[in-house]
């Protein structure tokens, strides 16, 4: 699995540079390969792949083992909730993210052609905010119980 993914994921990187490459020499590159090659190279398209790239490395490296364990190796609940409370933190810090730069970039856009709107504009980012926050409450949540 672990083999696999690597592949996949060096294969789609190979594939967006050689489609750049190939694309410099031609002028008339269709758009939606320009488009998608655009996103996949950008530095946000970098970032998601890098993050996805070490999700999958670090949810299938093997574990070692400790010295209380048997040779089977087991993993212990407060490991399987330390992973769980991370994986959503992280999931919701993306999507507040993601929600911020969409509502934030409306909220200037309005701003700009109504100042009036600013405090309408205000809540919809700060309830954006809201859902990095909701995700730090199910991690402790998690954590916890």
């Amino acid at each position: 699995m672990h083999t696999f993914m690597t592949f996949l994921i060096t294969a789609v990187i190979a594939l967006g540079v050689a489609v750049l490459l190939a694309s410099r020499n031609s002028h008339r590159p269709t758009k939606a390969v320009r488009t998608a090659i655009g996103g996949l190279l950008s530095v946000n398209g970098l970032a998601t792949l890098l993050c996805i790239g070490m999700m999958v490395l670090l949810l299938s490296a093997p574990m070692p083992a400790r010295a209380d364990e048997g040779v089977t190796g087991s993993s212990s609940g407060a490991d399987n909730n330390a992973m769980a409370a991370a994986i959503t933190m992280s999931v919701a810090c993306i999507a507040a993210g993601a929600a911020v730069a969409i509502t934030g970039a409306a909220a200037i856009g309005g701003i700009t052609e109504k100042p009036e709107v600013f405090g309408r504009a205000l809540i919809f980012v700060g309830l954006a905010e809201g859902i990095a926050i909701y995700g730090l409450i199910i991690s402790f949540m998690i954590l916890t119980g």
